[in-house]
């Protein structure tokens, strides 16, 4: 059953676009990385407790829309004053160790599936841009998009310029259908969750993966295919059954993720403890 409204465009170009947290990886991308942050005296000792129970939650029955609202909020005014830089060279110090082994080895399979039908493949998730770009990048994907928090000389603002979650993704794709010259009609989504279900359609193949109750149900009602995805497997795993080619291009990512993040981190001077952990 196809649910796009939006005209094809001439070139017809596919892309297929998939959610981040429990849709291609095993939990909530920006929680991952509480660790790190709290090692580097971002993040104090309660922080982190209430983002493992945040993150508890979130796999136990998904986030509804006030959860998510009042978590967005709450991220948004105590990541205030962070160093955009220092959370760079974090995120690239430890990406690979921390998401590698959370990435689900259906969905890998999938994004391998899409770039060798010539598709595109776009993330498209609501947790931070310095989170997202780095595990696309990884993952091979084509672009990606993601929440912006605001700037000011080198630090988060406390406020977000972009909320890449409901609606919001649905307009996301929408601009990059147009910026890119993609037939959405043609056009895949991969969510498991009710909040997307404007990105799902918003594309002529939606696809539901875990999907939480609302989302099961808006699936079984319009015939959209529901995929289960339980094996996550490290991606480097994963790579080393594959060409010489990939398993090369997963080395260089993983070294110049390092390299970068050694750099970074030798550059900058250890900030003051703020308050709490993850972007959503």
């Amino acid at each position: 059953m196809t649910d796009a409204t939006v005209a094809p465009t001439p070139s017809g170009r596919i892309a297929a676009f998939f959610d981040l947290d429990k849709t291609v990886i095993a939990k909530s991308s920006a929680l991952a990385f509480s660790k790190p942050f709290f090692a580097q005296g971002l993040l104090n000792r309660r922080a982190v407790l209430k983002s493992s129970y945040a993150q508890f939650l979130f796999m136990l029955s998904g986030a509804d829309h006030d959860q998510v609202e009042r978590m967005r909020a709450h991220i948004a005014a105590m990541c205030t004053g962070w160093d955009v830089e220092q959370i760079k060279a974090i995120v690239a110090e430890t990406l690979h160790d921390i998401v590698d082994p959370l990435v689900f080895a259906e969905a890998a399979d999938l994004i391998a599936d899409h770039r060798l039908r010539g598709h595109d493949v776009i993330i498209v998730s609501a947790s931070g841009e310095e989170v997202v770009t780095p595990i696309a990048t990884a993952l091979g994907a084509t672009h990606s998009t993601a929440s912006r928090m605001r700037i000011e000389d080198g630090r988060y603002a406390g406020e977000l310029e972009f909320y890449c979650y409901g609606e919001a993704k649905a307009e996301a794709i929408q601009a990059l259908a147009l910026q890119y010259g993609y037939d959405l009609a043609r056009c895949y989504a991969y969510s498991d969750s009710s909040t997307d279900i404007p990105m799902l359609r918003a594309v002529g193949h939606p696809r539901a993966v875990n999907p939480d109750r609302v989302l099961r149900r808006e699936a079984v009602e319009n015939g959209w295919p529901i995929l289960t995805f339980i094996r996550p497997v490290p991606l480097l795993h994963r790579f080393a059954t594959t060409s010489p080619t990939v398993v090369a291009a997963a080395a260089a990512i993983t070294a110049g993720a390092a390299a970068a993040g050694a750099a970074a981190y030798l550059a900058l001077r250890r900030r003051p403890r703020h308050g709490f952990a993850a972007r959503g």
